[in-house]
């Protein structure tokens, strides 16, 4: 299974300048594609630090590369009613000349909403039966259908998304693994899927989706996997266990967000990417913060190869 590779951006803490440098160097060392985080206030480290808003942070990408997938990792329903997201999404589509993604998830991040005065729902529950709500709005959207919906959420009166989209199907990234909900949820409606874990976790709710895509007879090989990892590549485990701890340090990963199991040198780290590869995750994607980790951009083309 020949893998691709992801480069996510958590856009706290940064300029305009710099991510721009940052992601042309991603591209320039043949990542596949490159993804903004989505939140109103930085949800790393102090919330009050400084924060680029996603969507016109991803079409100043469009306009600055040549070749990647772009798209978030991922955007939150709860900020945007569905037919705006849509919209946004096509309209990068057509900036990029066709290569948008348009990654979501349910929303968790309950500072910003309070900030902004975004209604947060009652509950993770609540949240996750917006998107579901939401999916299929979308997709008929981007599919150039007009939509007249009057749900428990949204309500849309002939809506249409004119122009379409550049491609005959923009694909759709769902982020998450909760059993009951989210599942169910990629089964569907999914083209790409995302997570967080080790090869252990990721293996468990795979099981799970193919047993969601066998009760609605979909074939689960039509749903790409992606992780969402921490990678660090140098000349030695120690190497990068020290550079590692300058960027813990000022960002402050959340628990489930700070782990440093893909480390060390080429063939470490190829070693474990090995094992994701084995359970169907062939799409990692190396998580980013600043200051911007060029170094193990550089070393991608070398990681390809190691992995063959």
């Amino acid at each position: 299974m020949t893998m691709r590779f992801g480069a996510a951006f958590w856009v706290q803490r940064t300029g305009w300048p710099e991510l721009r440098e940052a992601v042309l160097d991603a591209e320039a060392a043949s990542f596949d594609d490159v993804w903004i985080d989505d939140h109103l206030l930085s949800d790393e480290a102090d919330w009050p630090d400084p924060k680029l808003e996603g969507w016109t942070t991803l079409a100043a990408v469009a306009e600055a590369t040549t070749r990647v997938g772009l798209g978030h990792m991922v955007t939150a329903n709860t900020l945007r009613n569905p037919g705006l997201t849509a919209k946004m999404a096509t309209t990068v589509d057509h900036i990029s000349g066709g290569r948008a993604i348009l990654g979501i998830g349910s929303g968790w991040f309950e500072r910003e909403h309070e900030a902004f005065g975004f209604d947060f729902g009652a509950g993770i529950g609540e949240r996750l039966d917006r998107l579901g709500e939401a999916l299929p709005l979308i997709r008929r959207l981007l599919d150039s259908e007009e939509v007249t919906h009057a749900g428990r959420f949204y309500r849309f009166d002939r809506a249409v998304c004119a122009p379409g989209p550049i491609q005959d199907h923009l694909p759709i990234l769902i982020g998450g693994s909760g059993p009951r909900k989210t599942i169910p949820m990629v089964a569907r409606w999914a083209d790409m899927w995302n997570l967080y874990g080790s090869p252990e976790v990721a293996a468990a709710a795979d099981l799970l989706l193919r047993e969601a895509c066998a009760e609605i007879r979909r074939d689960e090989r039509e749903i790409e996997r992606t992780v969402n990892l921490n990678v660090v590549i140098r000349a030695s485990r120690a190497d990068a266990e020290r550079d590692w701890h300058a960027w813990a340090a000022v960002h402050r990963p959340k628990c489930g967000e700070d782990d440093r199991e893909v480390f060390g040198s080429v063939a470490e780290v190829a070693e474990r990417l090995d094992a994701y590869r084995a359970v169907g995750f062939a799409h990692p994607v190396f998580i980013f913060r600043t200051p911007w980790d060029h170094e193990t951009m550089e070393r991608l083309p070398d990681l390809r190869a190691a992995l063959g």
